[in-house]
């Protein structure tokens, strides 16, 4: 398997103290840099209004089968978090396209650190990615312990 960097994202996150701990608590903006070999595949997705951002967790801690999340206080198996400390540490981000001048995306709505290698970017379809659920594993329970935590710590983050 190989994957390859197609760009960078350019944040204000410099560190994950503090960072939204999802794009739908943030107020971050952001720019994506495309590598210039990718231009043609930016063809059509200015009609978007949001775009999944597939990326690289290059600062995250190694990897961890049990994790405490940000939004609970237990410790819960890693793929039944988002935590970014993962066998294959891969982030997903569906944030706000505000604009696209040439190879820059204009993004908001980010809760991704600054430097993060880009892998991939998808459209957002309302029709395909919108699933209204009944279940949502531990987190109903945090929910109703109101434990609410809208920013992140340093827990998964590696020293630089």
């Amino acid at each position: 398997m190989q994957l390859e960097q197609i760009g960078i994202i350019k944040t204000s996150l410099k560190s994950s103290q503090g960072a939204p701990i999802q794009p739908a608590s943030s107020n971050v903006s952001g720019i994506v840099q495309i590598d210039e070999k990718y231009a043609d595949a930016l063809q059509d997705l200015d009609g978007f209004e949001r775009i999944w951002l597939i990326f690289w967790c290059h600062k995250s801690k190694p990897v961890q089968m049990q994790v405490v999340p940000y939004m609970d206080d237990a410790p819960h198996g890693v793929f039944a978090t988002r935590a970014p400390s993962r066998p294959n540490p891969i982030g997903i981000s569906c944030v706000k396209l505000d604009r696209i001048d040439g190879l820059v995306l204009h993004v908001s709505d980010v809760d991704i650190l600054d430097g993060t290698p880009l892998l991939d970017i998808k459209p957002y379809v309302s029709k395909f990615d919108n699933f209204p659920t009944t279940r949502n594993g531990w987190l109903d329970q945090v929910e109703s312990k109101r434990i609410q935590k809208g920013q992140a710590d340093q827990r998964f983050q590696q020293d630089s």
